[in-house]
């Protein structure tokens, strides 16, 4: 980006000094370690006051800095623009610069789990024909959204964004912000289920994306999904649907699951042959919506084939790894729901293993009173021929302990409440050799990933 000084706080209604009018501004960043010399620093309300970093913005090179009202007047160096509240201020930038510098076409993408992996798959469809921007890492909240519109460069002719929600009214503002052309959703699970009380309660959230969406958008979602049917019959745009049943404009044939990879067929194009480089079923329905995003902008079959090939993830959740011992660990620690602990266990089920599969799993966060009940329906994925070992962590996974002991010999179920993960790695480094298959699943406040170090430090070493 390019922009004055002064056409920036006409955008943002800031107090500035006029003669400081024509320094250029050239990118934004919340976080000085990002902020990039001729930056415009916006400080947030964190864990600390982000005034506090703008000394360092000012070590950095900064062109400016937003201050928010309440903390004016602020001696600095560098040129300042007074606004009410900064987040805000960068959002209505962000806006501005979207719709009125760069105008591409924008691609909302939501859902309970595999907004990541989908958007992933859709820039990858969409760059086979365009300059594509997608959202970085998992920028997907009132900060991220902003900040990845402000890093597009000026040719971006789609922006694909990704965007998450953890309270009612969220997405509805984050639409609006974007004003999608096509907006797609992948699922409705129990993320956050503690907050919103029932599914019915996320769907009507999810279905806030189409809030801003325009009137000659386009509306994309899993149409496997009763809640998502009901509600979208009262949508006045043009729907797409995509899943398993045939019902659906673009559905899945033939899947062929593998450890690092999985095989699929589609209705529609039926001499064409999908392999995308991730494991797990439930990635293929993420597949059918970008394929659908691909079409909308018309890329051809052939093209969205080969780009499924070779995508790259913004960040390995399901990771293969090898252990101390040589064994093959399935890392999933980032994050956890019961429906994407019940669709990782039933791949890692069927994976062949020449020793034992090993099942590591600890509390899913965030699922308030129905909590209990979400734990204990994880045991019908758990199966001791499929997977032999079980090994639970935490307080909320007891449901699940008290569910496995009606199948599992006491011998081979093994639980360990929190505070107590250091001899449950000392029971596992014991237990493991080099032909086991080992799942690590959990919520990240869980601290899987302290297990996962435990048992491929010395790999890495």
């Amino acid at each position: 980006m390019k922009m004055t000084l002064a056409e920036i706080a006409r955008v943002v209604d800031a107090n500035f000094n006029e003669a400081l009018g024509d320094v250029t501004v050239t990118s934004v960043a919340f976080d000085t370690r990002d902020l990039q010399a001729g930056g415009l620093f916006v400080p947030l309300k964190g864990d600390r006051d982000g005034h506090s970093f703008i000394p360092e913005a000012v070590k950095k090179q900064a062109a400016a800095t937003f201050i928010a009202r309440d903390h004016a007047p602020f001696v600095t160096s560098i040129p300042q623009l007074v606004v009410d509240d900064p987040l805000q201020a960068m959002q209505a930038l962000a806006r501005y610069y979207l719709l009125m510098k760069v105008n591409p076409k924008v691609v909302a993408i939501t859902g309970s789990n595999g907004k990541t992996t989908t958007k992933d798959m859709t820039a990858a469809v969409l760059a086979t024909q365009y300059h594509v921007v997608k959202t970085p890492k998992n920028y997907n909240n009132e900060i991220g959204v902003p900040m990845t519109i402000l890093s597009m460069d000026p040719n971006t002719e789609i922006l694909v964004v990704e965007m998450g929600m953890d309270r009612p009214g969220q997405l509805s503002a984050l639409s609006q912000l974007a004003e999608p052309d096509v907006a797609v959703i992948t699922m409705i699970g129990e993320a956050h289920i503690e907050f919103f009380q029932t599914r019915d309660r996320i769907a009507d959230a999810k279905m806030e994306i189409l809030d801003g969406v325009k009137e000659d958008g386009l509306f994309i979602y899993n149409g496997d999904e009763p809640l998502l049917r009901e509600r979208a019959e009262a949508v006045d745009l043009a729907k797409k649907t995509f899943g398993v049943n045939p019902d659906n404009d673009l559905f899945v044939k033939n899947v062929r699951a593998f450890s690092d990879h999985t095989e699929f067929d589609l209705s529609r194009w039926p001499d064409l042959h999908f392999d995308i480089p991730v494991m797990g079923e439930y990635n293929v329905t993420n597949a059918l919506a970008a394929i659908l995003v691909g079409r909308k902008f018309h890329i051809k079959p052939e093209a969205i084939q080969r780009a499924l090939a070779t995508f790259k993830i913004t960040e390995n959740r399901t990771q293969w790894l090898t252990g101390n011992q040589g064994e093959a660990i399935l890392s999933d620690v980032y994050n956890a729901n019961p429906t994407a602990m019940k669709a990782v266990i039933r791949d890692f089920s069927q994976f062949q293993c020449a020793g034992r599969r090993i099942a590591v799993l600890g509390d899913m966060l965030e699922l308030g009173d129905a909590s209990a009940q979400l734990h204990a329906s994880v045991a019908s994925e758990l199966k001791p021929e499929a997977v032999d070992e079980v090994f639970l962590y935490g307080q909320e996974i007891q449901p699940l302990l008290e569910a496995l002991q009606a199948t599992y010999a006491p011998e081979h179920l093994h639980y360990y409440p929190v505070g107590q993960q250091a001899a449950m790695i000392t029971a596992l480094q014991a237990m493991i050799t080099p032909n086991d298959l080992v799942l690590l699943k959990a919520s990240h406040g869980m601290h899987l990933e302290n297990v996962l170090t435990a048992l491929t430090s010395s790999v890495n070493d």
